[in-house]
């Protein structure tokens, strides 16, 4: 049943609760919805700058836009292919009522968020995004002109009659649905779609200025106008002769699902390259509109597009504000979070000593704190070290001007053994994941796709050195991606080590992943969907084995979501005998936490700030003898048993500084935390009496460093 009471559990819990009960685990949609809603209220908070709430309204906007592309197409597939007796439709259905009347709930939050907090306040500043009818009739004159000379030649307009049939709507367009009334004719329906190439939010120009500015990033003040606003007020233009009746704006979001036939799909670079660009012509799952729009036009929109009214959602607020991103361009630095400088590791401040570094001691990164920078420098010192023989990699994705590609290509320029793992269906980085692979074969890069039915997400980097004593592997292993765009706004670890046996586990992982090796043991490593599953139940386990013998066990675990019903189910075992849990959980969390009888010993919490939570972290005290497992795996099924995954070891003389330092430090945050209740919504933690404040990723900041070892291992 999808639902987020626990009603029903409360008697079951003082013996042994079935576990099996639906009603123990809170709805993965609602869940996610609970995440966005936590983006959401960063965007109302006044903590924070006024252009840093805007892009988190931008994010709210875009993060809705995948959840419907991806996960409601596929509660909207599981509809479609239920029958009448079939359970799962009757779930489905129940989930899609859910998640409209959570949505019903945070639009309208979401729509005064901008109408009447974050517009009113730009406009105080002097950025000013004004509505067309504000404008003065020289404003309008200057616009019209522009309107007739750079957006008219783009614009079709597209009639819908018996003649014409309906116009297909490509996915996430913004579009004009027009009443015109038609002197022969009487009232026709014709579509007009915004041109994308144009920003959303046009430069009113001032007195004296000739052209309309494009470039956010040099202006500090300014007027704006919606684009729709613009070519709705110039119809007649696109229409003479006719009367306009009324111009509604209304978006589609369409099914992104490539589709890969896991079995079929036999030679991978052809079946991506074939699917690229279907998302946009897969089944709308979602029908936004003005609230303007009458209710006979929204039926025609509805009808036409395949979609029932509890997929189409009205709006007071501009649609699509996922566009205010443009926005914060703008040159105005004390609206915005105060700049910082990554912090380079002292033992990487000079890439000509990378590997001797290594030797002595392994290093760990934590990003965004710690520059990205090193990880760069590893690889083009790779590139360029005449000692180096191979590099390995994972590329998942990466930024679209890579120094680490250039790197690699340089590389192989240069005779080195260069392998590339281009995963292929990296979603929503297909096509640039395609051009990159291209390229690096093109520069003689040896490039390997993957598998159909099987993405491979980890993120390594294998390097193989000759040096006196003999080969000697160096790697990085990390979090998250490849990506140094990213690796300034997501937080993520990176560990680099020269341990032999971690050179060895990766040196065979990549000979499985490229090869046809059915290797299916690792020395320290914990890899999907091989061994991962089962040794991290083993030692949750294990945990509540040693916790009955001795007392004091305890698990922390960091990631973005946690979904895997086994995993949930053996930390409601931990939590029974008396483990202490403690769960960052930046997105999707099923567990319920604080059930008397089952759950009382798990706290979760959700971090949302300044930049996106992203590492995955596990923590076993294991009566003393500690364990730390880091990787890109999420506790999900689709991580455990779908994907090719790793989590590495880290180095007992970083666990103290992992344990307290930086796990020790989030879980003490009391102004970006929310504690998940058991009904699945989250409330703020705020400090206590005897508390001072603690933004846990402004301690970061402040504190960059910290997790640095003091000495070198000998």
């Amino acid at each position: 049943m999808v639902t987020d009471s626990v009603e029903g559990v409360r008697g079951e819990v003082s013996g042994m609760p079935d576990l099996s009960n639906p009603c123990l685990y809170a709805d993965r949609e609602y869940s996610w919805l609970q995440f966005n809603d936590r983006v959401l209220e960063e965007a109302l908070d006044e903590r924070n700058p006024l252009l840093e709430r805007v892009k988190f309204l931008s994010i709210f906007g875009s993060n809705l836009d995948e959840f419907f592309m991806v996960r409601v197409s596929g509660v909207q597939k599981r509809i479609a292919e239920g029958g009448k007796e079939d359970q799962t439709d009757e779930l489905a259905q129940e989930q899609l009522q859910v998640i409209r009347e959570e949505l019903l709930r945070q639009l309208p939050v979401n729509d005064s968020c901008w109408n009447e907090l974050l517009e009113p306040a730009l406009r105080e500043k002097g950025i000013k995004v004004l509505n067309y009818f504000e404008l003065s009739g020289e404003d309008r004159e200057k616009l019209r002109d522009y309107f007739e000379r750079n957006i008219f030649p783009l614009l079709t307009p597209l009639g819908f009659d018996s003649g014409h049939p309906f116009p297909h709507i490509s996915n996430l367009s913004l579009n004009l649905a027009v009443l015109i009334d038609d002197p022969e004719y009487g009232e026709r329906f014709a579509r007009v779609k915004i041109p994308p190439m144009f920003s959303r939010l046009i430069v009113v120009p001032e007195e004296g200025q000739e052209r309309i500015i494009s470039g956010f990033d040099e202006l500090r003040l300014g007027r704006f106008v919606w684009l729709e606003q613009l070519i709705a007020a110039n119809l007649d233009l696109l229409f003479p002769g006719q009367r306009i009746l009324g111009a509604y704006p209304f978006r589609i979001t369409r099914d992104a699902d490539l589709g890969f036939d896991e079995d079929g799909d036999k030679d991978l670079l052809t079946a991506v390259k074939q699917r690229v660009g279907r998302n946009y012509f897969g089944p709308a799952v979602r029908l936004e509109t003005d609230c303007t729009m009458p209710e006979k036009v929204s039926d025609i929109l509805l009808k036409n597009l395949e979609l029932t009214p509890p997929l189409m959602f009205r709006s007071a607020a501009p649609l699509g504000l996922s566009s205010l991103m443009k926005i914060t361009q703008i040159n105005r630095p004390e609206l915005k979070y105060k700049p910082f400088e990554p912090r380079k590791h002292s033992l990487m401040a000079d890439k000509e000593n990378i590997f001797s570094a290594l030797k002595k001691q392994d290093i760990l990164l934590y990003h965004p704190y710690d520059s990205f920078e090193s990880v760069i420098d590893l690889v083009e010192e790779a590139a360029d070290d005449p000692y180096v023989l191979a590099i390995k990699m994972t590329l998942y994705r990466v930024d679209d001007n890579s120094r680490i590609i250039q790197a690699l290509m340089k590389a192989a320029d240069r005779n080195k053994q260069v392998a590339a793992l281009v995963e292929l269906k990296a979603r929503f980085d297909e096509e640039n994941n395609i051009g990159w692979a291209k390229e690096l074969e093109r520069k003689g890069v040896h490039v390997a796709y993957g598998f159909p039915g099987r993405k491979i997400h980890t993120k390594m980097c294998l390097i193989v050195r000759a040096e006196k004593e003999g080969i000697r592997y160096y790697v990085h292993m990390g979090t998250g991606n490849y990506n140094a765009v990213t690796g300034k706004l997501y937080t993520d670890f990176g560990y680099l080590t020269s341990d032999s046996f971690i050179g060895k586990d990766i040196s065979d992982l990549f000979n499985a992943l490229t090869g046809y090796s059915r290797k299916d043991h690792y020395i320290k490593l914990l890899v999907a969907p091989q061994n991962m599953r089962h040794q991290i139940l083993e030692r949750i386990r294990r945990e509540i084995d040693v916790h009955e013998k001795f007392g004091n066990g305890r698990l922390i675990f960091k990631m973005n979501s946690l979904v895997d019903y086994q995993c949930i189910r053996e930390l409601y075992r931990a939590s029974r005998v008396g483990v202490k849990v403690d769960l960052i959980v930046r997105g999707i969390c099923c567990l319920r936490p604080g059930i008397c009888g089952l759950s009382e010993n798990i706290r979760v919490i959700s971090i949302v700030g300044r930049f996106l939570e992203h590492s995955r972290v596990y923590y076993f005290r294991n009566g003393g003898k500690e364990e730390i497992f880091m990787g890109s795996a999420d506790l999900m099924p689709r991580n455990l048993d779908n994907r090719v995954e790793m989590l590495f070891p880290i180095s007992s003389d970083y666990i103290p500084v992992m344990r307290d330092v930086i796990l020790g430090t989030h879980l003490k945050d009391n102004i970006k935390a929310r504690l998940l209740l058991p009904n699945g919504r989250t409330e703020r933690i705020y400090p206590q009496p005897e508390e001072g404040e603690l933004d846990s990723q402004l301690w970061m900041l402040e504190n960059r460093g910290s997790w640095e070892l003091k000495t070198e291992k000998s």
